[in-house]
């Protein structure tokens, strides 16, 4: 089976070079992971006490940020080394002043991962949600390093828990605890005899609260929503985006739009506004004297998304007709209304939040229209959004549960 690991990674590897050709985001995958080594030996001093954190993307980023900010404050001695899967994370947190040190993860491989481990002789190493890199696990066991996953969540037919998961099951053993979402990851791994387990719950919950508290002012979205009724689309793809196209065209409901697309390249956003087919205004065009000429603004820029749900009341979040959900706590967190497509299924949160009546699943364009009429009763729309709100703060505290554990190998 390690056999197959490694054809596998050197396979992905060939993939991502002839996608480089013609992608950019591959390209950034390649360029990076050939300056790892040497930014870590140029950047880490041998007297540095290194914390490490591994993170895929810039989400997983999001979800280990209050533990990282808590060690920080805790244990000020210590440097914080952040390396990333995907460019979408290092590429938008790679000046963020919490990180000491941020590199790309070069890939996985027995050589890589003892020359990595020697030069960052990280004293704790911590993987976000559900990263799962063989020789760097057992590198790190091997030199007896405190390993964590933290908001780990796990589904039964991961190849953990099949026959043929032994391979699996081996990186596994590689950590000396889990922190985990909810009670079906607990399950799990206690049926296959792990139990260095705590149910800690979900990081990102802290994360979103914490923002909720003092969120960012954004002016231009205040002055174009003005109070009125706003639906917004979350990391919209074009699923999301022709439904509410379609609604916009048709319906006789006043509400105010803000579509903030996943992806913002010219060329998506042009053709979100042939699909809207109807006047609109960019975000980046948008000033204090326009911004309440149009009932449609289209955010083409990256960083405030999280920010705008302070000002909405019902959100499309995207993905959900993929089986790629994206953040659902962040609207959450202001109390949104939340609908999402139907393919939620790896996301419990997602399920929760429908169980407690605060998010709604839909399939087509008829039951999304069935689900703002149901919400247009000032009643309903209100105890959806008190239940969203509900829910995050019951969730709060993650991150103190395994701070209390953690601390303790410092």
């Amino acid at each position: 089976m390690k056999l197959i690991y490694q054809i596998a990674l050197f396979s992905y590897t060939v993939l991502i070079r002839i996608a480089s050709i013609f992608n950019h985001k591959a390209k950034l995958w390649l360029r990076g992971r050939k300056n790892s080594f040497s930014y870590l030996k140029t950047h880490i001093q041998k007297e540095d006490e290194i914390i490490w954190f591994h993170c895929a993307s810039l989400g997983e980023f999001e979800q280990g940020k209050p533990l990282m900010e808590l060690i920080k404050k805790n244990q000020s001695k210590y440097k914080l080394l952040i390396t990333f899967f995907s460019p979408s994370g290092y590429e938008y947190r790679k000046n963020n002043p919490l990180i000491d040190y941020v590199c790309y993860l070069p890939t996985d491989s027995n050589k890589n991962a003892r020359k990595f481990i020697e030069l960052v002789n990280p004293k704790q190493a911590y993987f976000v949600k559900y990263e799962f890199w063989y020789f760097y696990l057992a590198e790190l066991h091997q030199h007896t390093v405190p390993t964590y996953l933290i908001s780990g969540v796990f589904r039964a037919n991961q190849p953990f828990f099949k026959w043929y998961g032994s391979f699996n099951r081996k990186m596994l053993s590689f950590f000396t605890h889990f922190f985990l979402q909810n009670k079906v990851s607990v399950d799990l791994l206690t049926s296959i005899g792990f139990n260095n387990i705590m149910q800690s719950g979900d990081t990102r919950i802290d994360r979103v609260f914490e923002n909720a508290q003092s969120p960012t002012p954004l002016p231009i979205i205040e002055k174009f929503t003005n109070k009125k009724p706003t639906i917004i689309l979350g990391s919209s793809w074009e699923k999301e985006e022709e439904i509410i196209s379609t609604f916009i065209q048709t319906t006789d409901k006043v509400f105010n739009y803000i579509i903030a697309p996943h992806d913002v390249s010219e060329p998506h956003i042009n053709n979100l506004i042939a699909t809207l087919n109807t006047k609109h205004l960019l975000y980046s065009e948008a000033n204090q004297r326009n911004a309440t000429q149009h009932n449609i603004l289209i955010i083409n820029n990256i960083g405030i998304l999280a920010n705008c749900y302070q000002y909405t009341d019902i959100a499309l979040i995207g993905g959900g007709f993929s089986g790629s959900l994206h953040n659902i706590l962040e609207p959450a967190s202001f109390g949104n209304a939340i609908i999402i497509g139907e393919k939620h299924q790896k996301f419990h949160e997602a399920q929760e939040l429908i169980d407690a009546y605060a998010a709604f699943s839909i399939g087509s364009l008829d039951d999304f229209i069935a689900v703002v009429n149901h919400l247009m009763m000032k009643e309903n729309l209100q105890d959806t959004k008190n239940a969203a709100s509900i829910y995050i703060k019951n969730g709060v505290g993650a991150t103190n549960k395994i701070w209390e554990v953690v601390k303790n190998n410092f």
